[in-house]
């Protein structure tokens, strides 16, 4: 393994009542979205997928991500979404495990 495996965190609740709370670990039918804002998969800090892209006719799920992530696993990948009120980073840990390992504020 050439990255290193981030902690988990505890992604807390989510003070934008028109959300859904983040998860500890995100399940593969989860939308890679938020509607406002920035959520992409990244490949060693390079965006490769943008959940937010409107050229998308359906939206990026993590299902999508593992895919990817699972050809070529010898990398840090990382789901990030960063919305209004709150913001998530999934570390891809192992064969469909992605895990919570950073928290923030989003923006607004």
């Amino acid at each position: 393994m050439t990255w290193e495996k981030l902690p988990a965190v505890n992604p807390g609740y989510n003070p934008c009542l028109h959300c859904p709370d983040p998860l500890s670990v995100l399940a593969m039918d989860s939308i890679v979205a938020v509607g406002f804002g920035d959520a992409h998969l990244e490949c060693d800090g390079r965006m490769i997928l943008n959940g937010e892209d409107p050229k998308r006719e359906e939206f990026l799920t993590v299902q999508e991500c593992e895919e990817l992530a699972a050809k070529d696993p010898d990398h840090d990948w990382r789901i990030v979404k960063f919305g209004p009120l709150h913001g998530e980073v999934y570390q891809r840990h192992g064969d469909a495990q992605w895990v919570c390992v950073e928290r923030n504020e989003g923006f607004a």
